[in-house]
């Protein structure tokens, strides 16, 4: 009989097991029959128990354990709020472990950082053994952000693409620059907004948004939007969700007009940065002695 909060990786086979049907439910009723049907039997006062920012601790629990499955491919989320069990979750018959979620090869397709490409399993498991308390916080707001940065760029390639150009004028506009025009949705001639470099107006820049699922922006994308612009300006931004292949990012060097090129991966950087389609949760405070408190004057 288990009579302890479980680690988040002893959730996976309890989640599929309630995800089984195929059905598609709502996060909060998936965590309440995860609970009802194998941890029942854990004491109140540690089915209570909170995390630090005031979360439901075993809550907490099965949240990771439900996004390390999705990671893995084996649960989903169709709709927002919502999870359901792919067809890789159903045909998973044995006890799943962390490691093997960890080496599904469909974590290589999420979002990585380049201090994060070259980490091996094996050099964080040493890191951990190795690591200060201050080295493990610093970790574990990594990997947060890291998870958050992947649910972002996932939900991005989700939404209407004329209120992704919409996203993509507002964080211009969050980073400082001035006023935005949208252009028209049916005879916008391949320019998606319009934005003033500084808050006068005296330089415009023009936007172009792609929001692709899998398609890299290629050259010819890049030649349109050129000749989409003006003798207004010669500046211009072309933001995706996916990637710019080789053509695009030689034509944009070889332009006379200035282009900046923003990913998929520079895209949710900037945003979590500046605070757009994200907020925060809970505040940490790390403190420690203050040394000149105790010199005597």
């Amino acid at each position: 009989m288990n009579l302890e909060i479980p680690k988040f990786h002893e959730t996976f086979n309890p989640i599929l097991e309630i995800l089984s049907d195929g059905k598609t439910i709502h996060t909060r009723e998936m965590q309440k029959l995860v609970i009802e049907k194998f941890y029942s039997n854990i004491p109140k006062e540690l089915l209570e128990e909170k995390t630090k920012s005031g979360e439901i601790l075993i809550n907490n629990r099965i949240a990771w354990g439900k996004s390390y499955l999705k990671k893995g491919g084996y649960i989903h989320y169709p709709e927002r709020g919502n999870v359901q069990i792919t067809e890789k979750g159903k045909k998973q018959q044995s006890k799943l472990t962390l490691k093997e979620v960890e080496e599904d090869s469909n974590l290589l397709n999420f979002y990585k950082e380049e201090n994060l490409k070259n980490k091996t399993q094996n050099s964080s498991i040493e890191k951990i053994k190795n690591a200060s308390p201050q080295d493990l916080i610093d970790e574990g707001f990594s990997e947060i952000e890291l998870e958050i940065k992947n649910e972002l760029l996932e939900r991005l390639k989700k939404i209407d693409p004329y209120y992704f150009e919409k996203v993509i004028l507002l964080l211009l506009k969050k980073m400082g620059y001035g006023d935005f025009i949208e252009t028209s949705k049916s005879q916008d001639g391949g320019i998606d907004g319009i934005i003033n470099e500084d808050k006068l107006g005296l330089d415009k820049i023009y936007i172009q948004a792609k929001r692709f699922t899998e398609n890299k922006v290629r050259e010819k994308d890049i030649r349109n939007f050129i000749g989409a612009m003006s003798g207004d300006t010669n500046k211009g931004v072309f933001v995706t969700t996916s990637i710019f292949d080789k053509g695009a990012i030689e034509k944009t060097k070889n332009a006379h007009h200035k282009i900046i090129l923003i990913d998929g991966n520079k895209l949710v950087d900037l945003m979590h940065e500046y605070n757009v389609g994200v907020q925060i949760k809970s505040l940490y405070e790390v403190k420690q002695l203050d040394e000149d408190f105790f010199v005597e004057q």
